[in-house]
C-alpha cells in the first residue's frame, strides 16, 4: 500500500471501479502506456471493488461514484476505514458534487473529472501513490463553497473545536497543508526540516483521527482558518 508521503512503489497497482465497461476499457488502454502503472483488477460496482481490493491489494483505486449495488461513496468509506487501505481517486462527471465532498471527507485522496486528459490521470495516480493528494486549495474551496451546507456555522464551530486540540506548531502545519504546500515548502516557511514536518503531519492525523492530508485541508477550510491567514 502507498505510504503517507514518500516514494511510490516500483510499479503502482491500480484497481478501476466503474459500472461502464467502455470507461473501464478506455482507462485500461490509457494506463497501459505507463510502464510504472499496472491495472490489477476491474470492478463494476463498489461491492465488487471491496472484494477485489482484498484479493489484489492495489495501491490506488480509481472509483466511480455512481454505481449499482454499492456506490463509490459507500465503497470509499468502507475502504478508508480499514488499516492499510489503498488510496482512492474519485472519478466524477461534475466537480460541484456533494458526493465528491463526502468521498473526500471519507478519506479519498482527490477527484478527477472523467474528461481529464490521460497524462493528468497518470500523473495523479503517481502522486497519490506517493501519499500526496490530487486536490488544489482553489478546487477545495470551490467545492466547499458550491456544495450547499445546511449548517455552515455549526460545521465551522465543530471544525474549530477539533483543531483547538492541536498545539501552535501543529496548527501552523495544518494551515500550510490546507494551503496546498508540500512538506518541503512547509519546512522552508516554518524553518523546519522535512522529517520534522512529516512528524507534525503524522501527529495531526493521529490527534484528529484523520487518515490523509486532504482531510486536514478540508477541516482547515471548514474552520475558516485559511480566511484568517489569507
Amino acid at each position: 500500500m502507498a505510504a503517507m508521503t514518500g516514494s511510490a512503489p516500483a510499479q503502482v497497482g491500480v484497481l478501476i471501479a466503474d459500472d461502464d465497461p467502455l470507461v473501464r476499457a478506455g482507462l485500461v488502454m490509457m494506463l497501459g502506456g505507463a510502464p510504472d502503472i499496472r491495472v490489477v483488477a476491474e470492478a463494476g460496482d463498489g461491492a465488487e471493488a471491496l472484494r477485489l481490493v482484498d484479493r489484489h491489494a492495489p495501491d490506488v483505486v480509481l472509483m466511480d461514484i455512481r454505481m449499482p449495488s454499492m456506490d463509490g461513496l459507500a465503497a470509499t468509506e468502507r475502504l478508508r476505514a480499514r488499516g492499510g487501505a489503498p488510496e482512492v481517486i474519485v472519478l466524477t462527471t461534475f466537480d460541484a458534487d456533494e458526493h465528491v465532498l463526502r468521498a473526500l471527507r471519507a478519506g479519498a485522496a482527490g477527484f478527477l473529472l472523467k474528461d481529464t486528459p490521460p497524462g493528468e490521470i497518470v500523473t495523479a495516480i503517481r502522486q497519490v501513490a506517493r501519499g500526496y493528494p490530487v486536490l488544489s486549495p482553489s478546487v477545495t474551496r470551490r467545492l466547499i463553497d458550491r456544495v450547499a451546507d445546511p449548517a455552515p456555522d455549526l460545521r465551522r464551530a465543530r471544525a474549530r473545536e477539533r483543531l483547538a486540540g492541536l498545539n501552535d506548531r501543529e496548527r501552523q502545519v495544518s494551515v500550510a497543508v490546507g494551503q496546498g504546500r508540500s512538506n518541503a515548502e512547509i519546512g522552508a516557511t516554518l524553518f523546519l526540516s522535512v522529517p520534522t514536518v512529516k512528524t507534525h503531519v503524522s501527529s495531526v492525523l493521529a490527534k484528529l483521527g484523520l487518515n490523509n492530508r486532504v482531510q486536514i485541508a478540508l477541516l482547515v477550510h471548514e474552520a475558516g482558518l485559511l480566511d484568517d491567514h489569507g
